[in-house]
C-alpha cells in the first residue's frame, strides 16, 4: 500500500495539523507496516504556484528555460506521486476561511485534464477513483455548525475538489476551538487524537 503524506502547515513545531498528521502517519504504519509513505513539506519547500508558462509548456520540455522546466518536474513528479497513492494523508489548517496557498498550489498540480479528471458529452468525470483522502482539518474558531459554517470554505472545497477528481471517501478528523482557550486547544487536540488512535478514520485504501 502506498501512502502520500502532505503537510502544508506554516508554524513548524508549533502547527497542531502536523501533529496530527504525524500521528496519522504512524497509526498507518502500525496498522499496516507494509505501508510505503512518501513525504511532502509543502511549506519547507516552496512550490510555486501554477502559471501559465508551466501549462503551455511542451511534454519533453525541450527548449525549456531551465528554472521553468525544473518547476514543470516538480508538479509533474507530484502529480505521479498522487497517482501512486492508495491512501493520501493531508494536513490543512484553515487560514482566513479556506486551505493554505501552499496547499492550492499543489492541487493546482494533481488537478490535470487527462490525467485525474476529464470532460464528457455529459460532464466532467473524476479519473482518480479508489483513492482514500484523510485530512487532518485543524481551526482557530468553530465552523462544523451554526451561524459560522457558511464560513467554511476550507473543508468543503476539499470535498468538491477530491470529489471532482472521482475521490468520494474523504474523511476529516478535525480539531477546532483551537484560539479561544488553552483548554479549548487541549480538549480539541486530545479529541481529535483519540479518533485517530481508536482507527475510527483508517479504513484505509489498499
Amino acid at each position: 500500500m502506498n501512502v502520500l503524506h502532505i503537510d502544508s502547515g506554516i508554524l513548524g513545531d508549533h502547527s497542531v495539523s502536523r501533529r496530527l498528521t504525524a500521528a496519522l502517519a504512524a497509526q498507518v504504519k502500525a496498522d499496516r507496516p507494509d505501508a510505503q509513505v512518501t513525504y511532502r513539506d509543502l511549506a519547507a519547500s516552496s512550490l510555486p504556484h501554477l502559471t501559465g508558462a508551466q501549462i503551455m509548456a511542451p511534454a519533453d520540455l525541450e527548449g525549456v528555460d531551465a528554472g521553468l522546466a525544473a518547476d514543470v518536474k516538480l508538479g509533474r513528479d507530484m502529480l505521479e506521486e498522487f497517482l501512486a497513492a492508495d491512501t493520501v494523508i493531508i494536513g490543512a489548517p484553515m487560514y482566513n476561511f479556506g486551505i493554505p496557498s501552499q496547499l492550492k498550489a499543489w492541487i493546482d498540480r494533481i488537478a490535470v485534464s487527462g490525467k485525474t479528471f476529464r470532460y464528457t458529452e455529459n460532464g466532467p468525470e473524476g479519473l482518480a477513483k479508489g483513492k482514500k483522502i484523510i485530512v487532518a482539518s485543524t481551526r482557530g474558531g468553530h465552523y462544523s455548525a451554526g451561524p459560522a459554517a457558511v464560513m467554511d470554505h476550507q473543508e468543503s472545497y476539499l470535498k468538491t475538489v477530491f470529489g471532482f477528481l472521482g475521490i468520494t471517501d474523504v474523511e476529516f478528523v478535525r480539531a477546532e476551538g483551537l484560539n479561544l482557550s488553552a483548554d479549548s486547544k487541549q480538549f480539541a487536540i486530545a479529541e481529535a487524537e483519540k479518533t485517530i488512535s481508536e482507527g475510527s478514520v483508517l479504513r484505509l485504501a489498499s
